[in-house]
């Protein structure tokens, strides 16, 4: 079984690098693929060292699975070529989630869609993946008719170039335009944008999580509105969410349900403090959820509060655990 990572030296490649360390794969040969500035570095893994290369040299390997992670332009380039050879292509990037025929994949949720015919398989957006495992178990029992919900989420999500701006002006350093990845400071602050801005004034971050939702759920009419944050905190991503459902519920079946939901951990009790925190999720490979309650101002709404390591689960332990689908099921 031969793994290509590509985009090994980057943020989600060297968290996928420790998801995979965790798993028990029958990796016969590890092959990490960076850019050309990278290549000839070394990697280690499980006690072995591994020189990184380039993406032809990964394509004539002819890897059975190729996680990438290396932004959506290398994606849309490179991806088709390594399916060409019949390796299977995890990709972390939006390049391809909202094409009808690939796959857009949280395997607590839609891993038994897949097939050996899905040679490209999209990894969903970090906010969108603990958003639909916390939504789940609520839309099969009770139907969401609407939902808000405001992302409050890491600079690690942007990148290397983010995080060396949070830890400069953290130590009081103010760097050139080009050096940063934010217009504005975020050390200390909060930024209501993140990605670009699109014609509706949303962001595609907003958009994103909107029409990523609809698409992994099967339900395209469902009422969805966002707001995403970028906040000063390198543990995970947080969202606030509010629920408009359909039908009445009982609030301890919902909590029930959320807590016995795979990849779930409920927090979820005020007299002890006890809710999620991004502080508490950095590292970890599950969803977290609580606030729970009643939302009194409306008829069936619900709260709660929703956080997971964006690098982890958001992203590396994602892609990785569709990887461990594919080869449980002989997919690959």
């Amino acid at each position: 079984m031969k793994i290509a990572v590509v985009g090994a030296t980057g943020l989600v490649g060297t968290e996928m690098f420790k998801v995979l360390e965790k798993v028990n794969l029958p990796i016969t040969e590890l092959i990490p693929v960076a850019s050309a500035r990278s290549v000839g570095k070394t990697i280690h893994f499980k006690g072995k060292a591994y020189t990184v290369t380039d993406l032809k040299s990964a394509v004539e390997k002819r890897p059975q699975i190729a996680i990438f992670s290396a932004g959506g332009t290398i994606s849309k380039a490179w991806a088709p070529k390594f399916a060409e050879v019949g390796c299977t292509v995890v990709d972390n990037s939006s390049a391809w989630r909202m094409e009808p025929n690939i796959p857009l994949v949280v395997p607590e949720i839609n891993a038994h869609l897949l097939s050996q015919s899905d040679k490209i398989i999209a990894n969903p957006n970090c906010s969108t993946i603990q958003l639909v495992l916390a939504l789940l178990p609520i839309h099969q029992d009770y139907g969401i008719k609407r939902m808000i919900v405001s992302t409050y989420q890491s600079y690690t999500g942007t990148g290397a170039k983010a995080v060396a701006q949070y830890e400069a002006e953290k130590n009081g350093i103010l760097l050139k335009d080009e050096d940063r990845a934010y217009h504005y400071p975020i050390f200390g602050n909060c930024i209501p944008h993140c990605d670009i801005f699109l014609d509706n004034d949303y962001t595609k971050e907003e958009m994103k999580i909107v029409n990523e939702t609809r698409k992994i759920l099967q339900a395209p009419d469902m009422a969805i509105t966002a707001t995403a944050v970028r906040v000063p905190v390198s543990g995970g991503h947080s969202e606030s969410v509010n629920l408009e459902l359909k039908k009445a519920f009982d609030i301890d079946q919902i909590k029930q349900a959320i807590g016995n939901t795979p990849g779930i951990i409920l927090q979820d009790n005020p007299a002890t403090n006890s809710y999620p925190m991004p502080l508490l999720a950095k590292d970890k490979d599950e969803v977290f959820v609580g606030r729970i309650r009643r939302d009194e101002s409306i008829a069936n709404g619900l709260n709660m509060w929703v956080v997971s390591d964006n690098l982890r689960k958001g992203a590396a332990t994602n892609a990785v655990q569709i990887a461990e689908y594919l080869i449980k099921n002989q997919l690959v």
